[in-house]
């Protein structure tokens, strides 16, 4: 059980269901950065991105309608990974408890389902959401509270996806010298093109349905705040989004057809397996650094999700894809197109299917 003082200062579920996951995160109170000047900011240097945030709008009827074009062509798709994904840690942890430590907001969704599934499978299997800050680490405090409650050798860190593989590189930077943890960090995705997870379920670059949407479908919180104060990383609570909100609805559609599955327990990378990936990865992403002159490569997104999530949250200069009529990619077209933002067809996305570069700004 974890230490009552340390909860006590959370957000609680948000709006998922009590067991389904705990967000060590406390609430916080922090104004809202135009997305153009948070853009500024952080390019110059002035700012982390991590302490600030802009406004969440509510999904448009076409965002929403693109949405349940996703779970039409890749919910069972999604149910059957998440099975195939808990019956390897099934088989690959043996001790009493299974303590799932989902990077919110991404890894939540899928965290959530995976709990579910080992549940079904017999197993005691715990979820916590805690927050991962690209270049500042790991919120230990939450993590140490986890490890306290369920032993370091238990826990299985979950995201939704990989795109250049700046998570796992974290946590290898944050728990490297850590002998509770294995030098190789025991990252979960769905999906893993550039080979950086330690167990995928495919490294195909598909669109995730949970990936397309924001706080409407991850509990109503926001990505994670850096603390000023040090302590617990923070999240604001997205309440003028109740309406709007399928948290709950989207986990029960995935869980229905997580029913009737039958597939066979994924497997890490091999060793050459995973080199290749990373390999033809960062080829690409080396590539288009030299293409646009880019020296930051913070600044190129690549996979549908990210590239997505980019257009939505920052100041894209361009959208690459694979193939403007692949259905994976049509909300990001819709975005694009709303925008005013440039999308090109290119052959050279190697595992990608969809690229953002953000727009440098002086």
């Amino acid at each position: 059980m974890l230490n009552p003082t340390v909860t006590s200062m959370t957000v609680g579920s948000g709006s998922y269901l009590p067991e389904d996951v705990h967000f060590l995160l406390r609430p916080v109170n922090i104004g809202t950065t135009d997305v153009l000047e948070k853009e500024r900011l952080i390019q110059s240097n002035q700012k982390h991105y991590s302490e600030m945030i802009s406004q969440e709008d509510a999904p448009s009827s076409t965002h929403m309608e693109l949405f349940e074009r996703a779970m039409a062509q890749n919910g069972s798709r999604m149910a059957a990974d998440v099975q195939s994904l808990a019956l390897a840690l099934e088989e690959r942890y043996q001790g009493p408890t299974i303590a799932l430590v989902s990077f919110v907001r991404a890894g939540l969704p899928l965290g959530v389902l995976l709990r579910r599934a080992l549940i079904g499978l017999g197993r005691d299997a715990h979820h916590y959401g805690i927050s991962i800050v690209r270049d500042r680490g790991i919120d230990m405090v939450a993590l140490e509270a986890i490890i306290a409650a369920h032993g370091a050798e238990n826990i299985v860190f979950v995201d939704g996806w990989t795109g250049k593989g700046a998570i796992s590189g974290e946590i290898k930077r944050c728990l490297g010298g850590d002998r509770r943890f294995p030098e190789e960090p025991r990252l979960v995705v769905l999906a893993d093109p550039c080979g950086r997870a330690w167990l995928a379920a495919s490294s195909e670059d598909w669109i995730i349905p949970s990936g397309i949407l924001g706080a409407t479908v991850s509990g109503l919180v926001s990505r994670s705040i850096w603390p000023t104060d040090g302590g617990l990383h923070g999240c604001v609570v997205y309440d003028h989004l109740q309406q709007h909100d399928v948290t709950r609805s989207f986990i029960e559609r995935i869980e229905a057809a997580r029913a009737s599955v039958e597939v066979s327990p994924a497997c890490p990378w091999t060793t050459d397996e995973a080199a290749q990936l990373q390999h033809q990865a960062l080829s690409v992403v080396r590539g288009l650094a030299e293409q646009y002159d880019i020296s930051n490569w913070n600044r190129i997104k690549p996979g549908i999700a990210e590239a997505t999530r980019a257009v939505l949250r920052r100041v894209p200069d361009q959208v690459l894809v694979r193939d403007r009529n692949d259905a994976d990619v049509q909300l990001l077209i819709h975005l694009t197109d709303r925008a005013g933002i440039e999308v090109q067809e290119s052959s050279d996305l190697g595992p990608y299917r969809a690229v953002t570069i953000i727009r440098g700004v002086n």
